[in-house]
Order: C-alpha cells, then structure tokens, then sequence
C-alpha cells in the first residue's frame, strides 16, 4: 500500500511552519552538494507504513552525530524485545551491481520485554551476550540475512542488493544505472536533527548516465 501523499504534503508543510531553518539548512547542504533529509521525514514514514505481521513496533529515530540512534520493539522468537543501538555508517558504495555500507554498531542494547522463559530470554537476563560486540552474536544466527556479507566485533557489512525484493526492483535498477556514473556517494553521517548524504559528481560518466536512461 503506497504513503498517504496528501497527507505527506501537509505533514512537510506543517514542519516547515514549525522550523523555519530548515529550508536554510537544506538549501546550504544543497550548494555543497549534500542532501539533508529530515529525521522528521524518516519518522513520518515510519509511522505512516501500513504494519505487516511481526513488524517493529515503537520505532524511535534520533541524531547521534555522526551516527543515528534506532531503537524498537521485535519479536524474536517468540520472546519481545527492545532492541536499541547507534550505527554509523564508515564506508558506502553505490552503484547499479551493489550497495554496501560498512557499519559500527554502537551503545547496542537488547532488553527482555515482559516475562518470558525462552533460551534467549535467559542469554539475555543472565548477561552471557556481549553486546559491545555484535558482529560476533550476529555469527552465532541459524539463519543470517541474505544482505549480510561480513561482521566481527561492532563491524558489520551488508550489500542490500543481495535481498532479493530489493535486486528485483526494476524502478530502482533504473535509478542506480542512470545516477551511479555521474554521481557518487562520499558519506552518509547524521548533522542536527538531519540525515547527510554527501555527492560527488563524476562529469565522466554522463554518456553511461544517458544511455541507461534511454533503455
């Protein structure tokens, strides 16, 4: 089900009324080539995606700069939890055969919701998980995620071209390869109360551009 655009339209106005300095803010990351986007935006959509079954619950966005804090309640197995951490984002690469980020995960916490007497509710009470180190907890998954490449200590590296819903999406296939010759992703890092995403223009690459837009 697609987003409320209407109303999306009347929330990004009703902010702007609220924070007159953010157009300022976005106009000067814009001249130097950077997209400032909102944490407000983000959280809007959050709260405004129709829930599937076992989605995150509670979800809460903050700036933590450079990192951004998230924090939500999940059912793992049977056992609610609240899950809640800082990630930033060390390396980023984009282009139409990946997107992967290099990630440190930071003040990780995982706390028991209720009572329960499930396995990892007891690794979790007993504090018999490291949670300084969360690349190495993420090993020890039966199943690891498909986007999921590396992870030690407070590392992790995912390529999100590896989920396949997201590689089969023909609409942001033809974004990758129309943006990704002429234009690169330097950094994506929090700043205030807004998500910095640092370009660099690569002139070279225009004919690539063109011609993938022309398919």
């Amino acid at each position: 089900m697609a987003l409320p655009i209407r109303s999306a339209l009347r929330s990004a106005g009703r902010y702007v009324v609220k924070n007159p300095r953010a157009l300022a803010t976005t106009l000067r990351h814009a001249i130097g080539f950077r997209v400032a986007v909102p944490l407000e935006a983000l959280r809007w959509v959050v709260e405004n995606t129709p829930p599937k079954k076992r989605s995150p619950t509670d979800v809460a966005i903050e700036a933590r700069p450079p990192a951004v804090f998230v924090g939500a309640t999940v059912d793992v197995m049977g056992t609610k939890l609240r899950a809640e951490g800082s990630i930033r984002v060390e390396d980023l690469r984009v282009d139409s055969d990946e997107v992967r980020l290099s990630l440190r995960l930071s003040d990780v916490d995982l706390r028991v919701l209720g009572s329960s007497d499930s396995p990892i509710a007891g690794l979790l009470k007993s504090g018999a998980l490291d949670l300084s180190r969360p690349g190495n907890l993420v090993n020890f998954l039966p199943k690891k995620p498909p986007a999921l490449l590396d992870a030690k200590d407070d590392r992790l590296v995912v390529d999100l071209l590896r989920v396949p819903k997201i590689a089969s999406n023909e609409r942001l296939q033809r974004i990758l390869q129309t943006l990704s010759p002429v234009v690169s992703i330097e950094a994506l890092r929090t700043e205030g109360d807004f998500l910095i995403l640092a370009l660099r223009p690569t002139p070279a690459g225009f004919s690539r551009a063109l011609a993938a837009a022309r398919v």
